[in-house]
Formats: C-alpha cells, sequence, structure tokens
C-alpha cells in the first residue's frame, strides 16, 4: 500500500425524498435549513454516516455510535486505552511521545488517518492532536426545501399506569418533501502523508460516499427515501492539485430545467452539467 500522491476531490449529488435529512435537536428535530431557506445536512452528520459505511466494510473505526458499535468499549477512552501500545502512550503524560502517539493511532484506526481526531481525557495530562487529510463540506440543497410537519400520537403506554389508561403522547415528525443536495469535499496528499492514508484508503472513501445511505434507514429515513444519485470523482495528477478545490467542485453545475418551477418534485426537474477542465476528467460513478 502507498501513501497517497495525488490530489483528490469529489462530489456528490444526493436526494431526498420525504425524509428528515438531518434533523436539530436545537429546533424541534426539523430537518437543518440555512436563513435562506436551503436545506443542509452537517459535515458531522455526513462523516458520522462515512463511518457507518467503514465499519461494513470491515475497517476498524475509533469514533462509534452506541447504535453501531461493533466492540465492547462504552466511550472513547476505553476504546483508546483498549490498545496496549496507545494506552502506554497515554499513561505517560506530559512525557509521552508525541510522534508514536501519532502513528499509533493512525496506524489502527481507519476514520483517525482520514479524518483526524483530538485525543484529550478527563484525567489525562497528554492532548494528542491529529488532522486527517480528507476534508468533508455540509452538503446544502440546490434550492429552497419544503418541510411537512405532521403530528403523531403514541397510543400504547410505556408503564403501568395501575388502574387506568394514560391520555395518549402528542408529538410532531418532521420531513422534507424533496430536495437535491451537494456534498463536496477533498483530500490533501500533504496530510495524507502524515496519517499514512493511502490509495486503498482513498478508494474505501469513495465507495463510503457512493453508497452513502445503505444500513441507514430510520423511522426519520425510511430505506430509499435519501441516495446518492452520481457522485463525481477528481484524481489531479500532482501532490497539489491542477486546479484549486473550489473550481473543481464549482465545475458541476445543477440548475432547474425551467425557471418557471417553483417547486421542484423530482430530480427530471434538474439539469446536471459538468465543466471540462483541460488535463483533468472526472470520473462518474452512480450511487446507490
Amino acid at each position: 500500500m502507498s501513501v497517497l500522491s495525488n490530489k483528490m476531490d469529489f462530489v456528490a449529488i444526493i436526494t431526498v425524498n420525504n425524509a428528515n435529512s438531518n434533523g436539530d435537536p436545537l429546533n424541534g428535530n426539523m430537518p437543518r435549513t440555512t436563513y435562506d431557506g436551503h436545506g443542509e445536512i452537517s459535515d458531522v452528520c455526513i462523516k458520522r454516516k462515512i463511518r457507518n459505511r467503514l465499519m461494513d466494510m470491515g475497517e476498524n473505526i475509533f469514533v462509534q455510535s452506541d447504535d453501531k458499535k461493533v466492540d465492547e468499549y462504552n466511550s472513547l477512552k476505553n476504546r483508546a486505552e483498549g490498545n496496549t501500545n496507545f494506552k502506554e502512550v497515554l499513561s505517560k503524560g506530559k512525557k509521552a511521545d508525541i510522534d508514536l502517539g501519532h502513528k499509533v493511532a493512525c496506524e489502527e484506526w481507519m476514520d483517525v488517518r482520514s479524518f483526524g481526531q483530538v485525543f484529550a481525557f478527563k484525567g489525562s495530562e497528554l492532548s494528542l492532536g491529529v488532522r486527517g487529510p480528507v476534508s468533508v463540506h455540509p452538503a446544502f440543497s440546490v434550492s429552497p426545501i419544503d418541510i411537512t410537519s405532521i403530528q403523531i400520537t403514541k397510543s400504547v403506554n410505556s408503564e403501568d399506569t395501575k388502574g387506568g389508561k394514560a391520555s395518549d403522547t402528542m408529538g410532531m415528525k418532521h420531513r422534507v418533501d424533496f430536495g437535491v443536495y451537494l456534498l463536496k469535499g477533498s483530500i490533501n496528499v500533504q496530510l495524507a502523508e502524515k496519517t499514512g492514508f493511502t490509495d486503498e484508503d482513498a478508494e474505501k472513501i469513495k465507495e463510503a460516499v457512493r453508497t452513502l445511505f445503505v444500513n441507514d434507514a430510520s423511522a426519520a429515513r425510511p430505506d430509499g427515501s435519501m441516495a446518492v444519485e452520481k457522485l463525481y470523482w477528481w484524481k489531479h495528477n500532482n501532490k497539489i492539485g491542477q486546479y484549486s478545490t473550489k473550481k473543481v467542485h464549482d465545475s458541476v453545475k445543477v440548475e432547474l430545467i425551467n425557471e418557471d418551477i417553483i417547486v421542484p418534485k423530482s430530480m427530471e426537474d434538474y439539469r446536471i452539467s459538468v465543466e471540462e477542465m483541460e488535463g483533468l476528467k472526472a470520473e462518474v460513478y452512480e450511487g446507490i
């Protein structure tokens, strides 16, 4: 396995149909939106899904969610100390070999060598930071989104009411009727050299993004309600890139086929075009 030697950029087109793409706990778990009404999926949410897909592929992941974890550790500290070599580094506190800790963490956990990680635990004098080469932007919808909110009722008691049925519990559920989102990201070679991120790792990240919503179903996101329609992947011919990441990302344009369309209903309401850049061509993949 060779360490990554070519800068990479990527753009994924995501569709949302009657699903809560990313709920905001500070706003009643309504789908996240910007001030101008465009939908948003946070970068943290996207990286969580990438981590889950990497776990499905059998990769060792440090930041595991409680509902997906595949080991016996119930905290990040326990997982870190579960690695004998890394535990030894942590135990030395301020006298620890930072370079050794960096090396051990990157070799052990793929998400650490991909996204980076800060290791700072209560009771430990050591604070170790790793910068990862894979950066992911928040995904924003191409057009403003419509959100439907419905009232729901729980008609089964959670506990014994001792003599009588309690009143039904009322709640709210929210969904994006339809939206097309653009997910953008890049992989930096200089940081890949520091974490040991390889070409093989890049292929796994690519597959994780292409299949982002596999095994991701929930009550808020029924199976098939969110999908990656297209993935555009650019591999530059050098370390720093033939073009800036912004220029590469902006080369993908998703526009309404008709300006009279006020409320887009499907992907057919949009036109996708990719601006050609001399010497750099996008690899195009169908999503799942």
